[in-house]
C-alpha cells in the first residue's frame, strides 16, 4: 500500500486567491502517492455584468445537467437536469456572455442525443429570448446513422438548421464526423457548405473543430495539411462572407489563429476557440484581435467577465491581470485526451453548487481521475472561481473517499 504524506505548501506555481488563513482545508493528491494540503482561499470580487460587451463579442460553450436520478449510461438517451442545465445558462447571461449552445461542450457525440439537442436548443433560445441575451446553437449531421454521400450529408445538416433556425437562434455550422468520413476532396466541403449557407436565413458561424477535441475529425476541410486545409476553409468564408458572421476555429494554435483572422474578409469575425490562448488572442495585437466562443468561459466567467469589462475600458494591465490566473486552470481542463474537458467543467459546476450532483450524461464523469480533479480545486481555488469556498471543501472530501484518495 502505497503511503501518503502531507505538506502545507501553496499551489504550485499560484498563491490562493483569497490569502486566507482560515479557510476550509483540503487534501489534494499527487500522483506519486501523497497529498497536498491547502487552505481555500476566499472567492473573488466578481461584479454581474448587465447587457453584452462593446469591445469583444463573446459566447460561453455551456455544458449540459444529468439528472442524477436518469439512466446516462452510455449509449442510453440523455437524461437531462432542465432546471440546473438552464439555471447554469442565467449564470453565464449574468456576467454579460452570450451562450453557444449544444456544442462539443454540452457532450454532442459524447452522450447528448438528437431528441436531447432539440429540446435543449429550443429552451435554451426561449430563456435567451426572455432575457434579450444572445443565443447561437450548433447544427451538425449527428442525428443521422451512415451517410455515403455528400448530398446526404448536406440533406442531414439542413435538417438540423432549420431546427435551429426554428426555434430563433443563430445558427454554427458545427464541423461533421460523417462529412470528414465521405468527403473525397475540397471540393466537396466547397459544395455542402456553399449550399448549406446559399440556404440559411442569418449569417451563421462556421466552427472548425480540431481533431484534438475530436479524432474523426482529423483531416477536415480536404487534407491533413493545415495550410492546404485553411485555404479551402478560406476560400469557402470568402465567396460567402454575406452569409458568414464569424469563424470559430479550435485548432490551439496561436499562430495559426492570428494568421487566419488577417486573412478573413472584412466583417467576418474570428471567434477564437483556443482555450490553451485565449487571453493574448481576445486582447489583440493592436490591428487584429479575436472575438471568443469557448468552452472554458463556461468555467471561468466570473473573472473573464472582469477582464472584458476592464478591456471595454481600454485598461490592459487590469485585463491582463484578470484574465492570467484563468489561463493555467484552462489549460489544465483541457489537456490531452482534449475531449475529456467537460469533465473538468462539469466537475467544477459541482464543487460551485450549480448541479446536484457529479454525474454526466454517458457516464463521462469517469473521464478525469482523481489526481486531475484535484489539481482543478487547487486551480480554481488560485483563479478565485470557488465561490462558496466551504462548499466546494465539503464536496471534493466526500469524492475524494469515494475515490479513494482519503481526501
Amino acid at each position: 500500500m502505497t503511503s501518503s504524506t502531507t505538506t502545507l505548501a501553496e499551489p504550485d506555481g499560484a498563491l490562493s486567491a483569497g490569502e486566507r488563513t482560515d479557510g476550509p482545508l483540503v487534501r489534494l493528491p499527487r500522483r506519486d502517492g501523497s497529498l497536498h494540503a491547502l487552505r481555500l482561499g476566499a472567492p473573488g470580487a466578481w461584479v454581474d455584468h448587465p447587457g453584452r460587451y462593446a469591445s469583444r463579442e463573446v459566447f460561453a460553450a455551456a455544458h449540459v445537467v444529468a439528472d442524477p436520478f436518469g439512466d446516462n449510461t452510455p449509449g442510453a438517451p440523455a437524461a437531462i437536469d432542465w432546471d440546473a442545465t438552464l439555471a447554469f445558462r442565467h449564470e453565464l447571461f449574468r456576467y454579460g456572455f452570450g451562450v453557444a449552445e449544444a456544442m462539443d461542450t454540452a457532450q454532442r457525440n459524447m452522450g447528448l442525443d438528437w431528441a436531447g439537442t432539440q429540446e435543449l436548443v429550443r429552451r435554451s433560445a426561449a430563456q435567451a429570448r426572455s432575457v434579450g441575451a444572445r443565443i447561437a446553437s450548433g447544427a451538425g449531421t449527428d442525428h443521422r446513422g451512415v451517410l455515403t454521400t455528400p448530398d446526404e450529408v448536406l440533406e442531414a445538416y439542413l435538417e438540423q438548421v432549420a431546427h435551429v433556425e426554428d426555434c430563433g437562434s443563430q445558427v454554427i455550422v458545427m464541423a461533421s464526423r460523417q462529412m470528414a468520413a465521405v468527403a473525397r476532396d475540397a471540393a466537396d466541403y466547397a459544395h455542402v457548405y456553399g449550399r448549406i449557407l446559399e440556404q440559411v436565413s442569418e449569417p451563421v458561424v462556421l466552427h472548425w473543430l480540431g481533431e484534438a477535441f475530436d479524432p474523426l475529425l482529423a483531416g477536415y476541410w480536404g487534407s491533413g495539411d493545415v495550410d492546404e486545409a485553411t485555404a479551402t476553409f478560406l476560400a469557402v468564408v470568402r465567396e460567402h462572407a454575406a452569409k458568414i458572421d464569424g469563424v470559430k476555429v479550435s485548432l490551439l494554435s496561436a499562430e495559426h489563429e492570428r494568421g487566419l483572422r488577417a486573412a478573413l474578409p472584412e466583417g467576418v469575425r474570428l471567434y477564437t476557440g483556443d482555450d490553451f490562448n485565449y487571453p493574448e488572442l481576445i486582447r489583440g495585437d493592436g490591428t487584429h484581435h479575436s472575438d471568443a466562443l469557448l468552452g472554458a468561459f463556461a468555467a471561468v466567467a466570473p473573472a473573464a467577465s472582469a477582464a472584458l469589462t476592464a478591456l471595454d475600458a481600454g485598461d490592459l494591465a487590469t485585463y491582463d491581470a484578470a484574465m492570467a490566473p484563468t489561463l493555467p486552470l484552462s489549460r489544465h481542463l483541457f489537456e490531452a485526451p482534449t475531449f475529456h474537458y467537460k469533465t473538468g467543467i462539469a466537475f467544477l459546476a459541482w464543487l460551485n453548487g450549480h448541479q446536484r450532483g457529479f454525474t454526466m450524461l454517458a457516464g463521462l464523469q469517469a473521464g478525469r481521475d482523481a489526481v486531475h480533479l484535484g489539481r482543478v480545486v487547487e486551480l480554481a481555488d488560485a483563479a478565485g472561481l470557488l465561490r462558496d469556498p466551504e462548499l466546494a471543501a465539503a464536496r471534493w472530501t466526500e469524492l475524494a473517499g469515494v475515490l479513494g484518495v482519503e481526501g
